[in-house]
């Protein structure tokens, strides 16, 4: 029987940078709930279709796991996206420009299955390197939260 860290390995390197989907229809149970921001529906049906679009606007995208940390029915990780802009992402037209950003995830397991997954991926740094710029009036007013 695998580990949850090794289970927690296939799905990021198999699944994400790969783009296999067919590793969470095999290590994800039948109850799992999605966790991250715009994945939809929140399974692993959503989880599967943010794969694909992922791949689809950056056909090289890949995680490297940078740190790995567990406790119990929980795996941690942190690691670096990267990736080229080759297709419309969302709103965002091909831009052909390169991105590595950090992106954090968690997931809990239940008997040796991924029960649940968040993700936090540092979605502003990646706007950024695409050429997306928030309005001078936004950034004043969010670097006013940190004063």
């Amino acid at each position: 029987m695998k580990t949850n860290e090794q289970i927690f390995r296939i799905l990021i390197e198999d699944g994400f940078s790969k783009g296999d989907v067919t590793v969470f229809d095999t290590h994800a149970s039948p109850d799992f709930v999605e966790h991250q921001h715009g994945f939809f529906p929140p399974n692993v049906e959503g989880v599967k279709k943010g794969i694909h679009n992922l791949h689809d606007a950056f056909p090289d995208f890949s995680l490297t796991i940078e740190a790995l940390a567990s406790n119990g029915d929980t795996v941690w990780g942190r690691m670096t996206g990267k990736g080229t802009h080759q297709r419309p992402f969302g709103p965002m037209p091909s831009s052909g420009k390169k991105f590595e950003i950090t992106v954090i995830d968690i997931m809990r397991f239940k008997d040796g299955k991924l029960a649940e997954h968040w993700g936090v991926a540092d979605r502003l740094s990646l706007m950024e390197q695409l050429g997306m710029k928030a309005p001078p009036k936004l950034i004043m007013r969010m670097m006013s939260l940190f004063n």
